[in-house]
C-alpha cells in the first residue's frame, strides 16, 4: 500500500477509537461548528465548486449532481443542524434478558471506520461527514476526480470544525482523487476500514463489490418504476409521474420507467405526456404505448423501446413507458428489472396496493406518492451516507443509526458455567 495512505489510514483508526468515545454535546458541538463554517465559507466553496465546473461538459446530466449554489450550500448547513437535534444514536442498551445469573444487553456502539467512495456529489462530503461524527464513525473519503477543488475545500472546512471543537482532525480522512490506485488500496485495507459504502455509477459499485475484501454496504444504482394500476385517479397520477421524472432526474431516486395498465393507459398517457413535454423529456416506449404516444408527443422526443431501455438508469430528462396487462404484469417486470431501490403503485385499488407492497423486494415501496422522497431528509434521518440495496445490516436511506452495530453486554457475580 502507498505508504502515505497507509500513513493516513491508521491515523483515522486512531482517531475513531477517541471519537466513539466522546460525549453526545461533544459530537454535537463538532457538528455546530461545521454548520457555521459552511454559511461562513459560502462563497469560497462555491468558487472551488465553479473550477470543478468549468471541466465538466455542459451537456452532461451529472452536471446538476456536480454544482453547488448558494441554496444547496444552505441546505447542507441545514441538514447538519437536524442531525444536532436527533437523539444519541449510540449508547443504547436494548434487548436485555436475564440468565444463569447473568443480565445479558446488547448496547449500540460506532462501526468504527466507514469508507465512502463516490461519484460527483460534493454535498455529500459534508452528509457523509456529519453523520458519521454524529454516530461516533471516524470516515475516510474519496471523492471522484471530477469535484476534487470541491472536496478540497469542504474537507478544510470540516477540519477546522474538529479542531475548533479539540478533536483529532484525521477523523475525517479525506482522499485525494489524484492518489493513484487509491480506490482499489482503499477497498482492501482489512483491520484499517471497517466497512465501505460505494456510492456512484453501477460501474463503480461492481467493481468494489467485486474486489473489496472489506465488508461492503452495496448502494446499487437506483432503476425505479411507477406502475399506475387501473383504479388510478388520473390527474393526480400524472402529477406524481411528473415529479418523479423531473423534479430532480439526475438522482437516483428518480423515475426510470413508467409501466401502465391496459386499461388506463388510452386516457391517462395523453395527459401524462402534456406534462412530460414541458421538461421536453425523452421517451422510449413499447409497441403498445408508442402507438399511443405518437398522437400526443412530438417525435423529436419519443422513440420506439429497445429491450435495453429496460432495467436502465437514466440519470437524465429521459424515460422508458411500457403497458402492461395487469398488476401481475407490473409485478413481473419490477422483478425482472429493479435495482431494488425505490418502486411506487398509484392505485386505488386497496386489494393491489397490499400486493403490491408484499411482493416487490426494494429498499422502499411507495403507495400513490413519488420515489423522489427515498432520501434521508425525507425520512427523517437528517441525512444519508447512501441509499442501501443490500439486505444486510441496514436497507435505505442510511442516517447515523444505521451507522452503528452493537455489542453484547454481560454482567455477572464471577459467575461460570456448569
Amino acid at each position: 500500500m502507498n505508504k502515505k495512505l497507509l500513513g493516513q489510514l491508521n491515523k483515522a483508526k486512531n482517531a475513531s477509537r477517541k471519537l466513539g468515545l466522546l460525549s453526545l454535546a461533544k459530537r454535537n458541538s463538532i457538528l455546530k461548528n461545521l454548520a457555521l463554517e459552511l454559511r461562513k465559507n459560502k462563497t469560497l466553496i462555491i468558487q472551488a465548486n465553479l473550477k470543478d465546473l468549468k471541466n465538466f461538459p455542459e451537456n452532461n446530466p451529472m452536471r446538476d449532481r456536480l454544482t453547488l449554489n448558494s441554496e444547496r450550500i444552505r441546505n447542507m448547513a441545514k441538514e447538519i443542524e437536524s442531525l444536532i437535534k436527533m437523539p444519541d444514536p449510540i449508547g443504547e442498551v436494548f434487548d436485555c434478558r436475564k440468565r444463569f445469573g447473568l443480565k445479558l444487553c446488547k448496547k449500540r456502539v460506532p462501526i468504527g471506520v466507514i469508507g465512502v467512495i463516490y461519484e460527483s456529489r460534493p454535498n455529500a462530503t459534508t452528509d457523509i461527514a456529519a453523520i458519521c461524527i454524529k454516530s461516533g464513525n471516524a470516515v475516510v473519503l474519496k471523492g471522484g476526480k471530477e469535484g476534487r477543488e470541491s472536496y478540497i475545500i469542504l474537507h478544510k472546512i470540516i477540519k477546522k470544525a474538529l479542531i475548533a471543537s479539540g478533536v483529532d482532525s484525521a477523523a475525517v480522512l479525506f482522499v485525494d482523487p489524484k492518489t493513484k490506485n487509491a480506490v482499489s488500496e482503499i477497498i482492501r485495507a482489512d483491520g484499517l476500514i471497517d466497512v465501505i459504502v460505494p456510492r456512484g455509477s453501477s460501474g463503480l459499485i461492481n467493481f468494489v463489490r467485486k474486489n473489496a475484501t472489506v465488508p461492503v454496504i452495496e448502494t446499487g444504482a437506483g432503476v425505479c418504476h411507477t406502475f399506475v394500476d387501473a383504479s388510478a385517479k388520473i390527474n393526480p397520477s400524472a402529477l406524481v409521474v411528473f415529479n418523479a421524472k423531473t423534479q430532480r432526474p439526475s438522482v437516483c431516486n428518480s423515475l426510470d420507467t413508467l409501466l401502465v395498465h391496459k386499461d388506463i393507459a388510452a386516457k391517462f398517457l395523453p395527459v401524462v405526456a402534456k406534462m412530460l413535454l414541458q421538461k421536453r423529456v425523452e421517451i422510449f416506449a413499447d409497441q403498445k404505448s408508442f402507438a399511443i404516444l405518437k398522437n400526443h408527443y412530438p417525435a423529436e422526443f419519443i422513440q420506439k423501446a429497445k429491450l435495453t431501455d429496460f432495467g436502465r438508469e437514466f440519470l437524465s430528462q429521459k424515460m422508458s413507458v411500457k403497458i402492461v396487462s395487469d398488476l401481475s404484469g407490473a409485478l413481473s417486470h419490477i422483478a425482472k428489472y429493479s435495482s431494488k431501490h425505490s418502486e411506487a403503485i398509484l392505485s386505488e385499488d386497496k386489494n393491489n396496493c397490499e400486493k403490491f407492497l408484499s411482493e416487490v423486494d426494494a429498499a422502499a415501496v411507495y403507495v400513490n406518492a413519488s420515489t423522489r422522497f427515498s432520501d434521508g431528509a425525507m425520512f427523517g434521518l437528517g441525512s444519508e451516507i447512501g441509499i442501501s440495496t443490500s439486505k444486510l445490516h441496514a436497507r435505505g436511506p442510511m442516517g447515523p443509526k444505521e451507522m452503528t452495530t452493537y455489542k453484547w453486554v454481560v454482567q455477572g457475580k464471577y459467575a461460570f458455567r456448569k
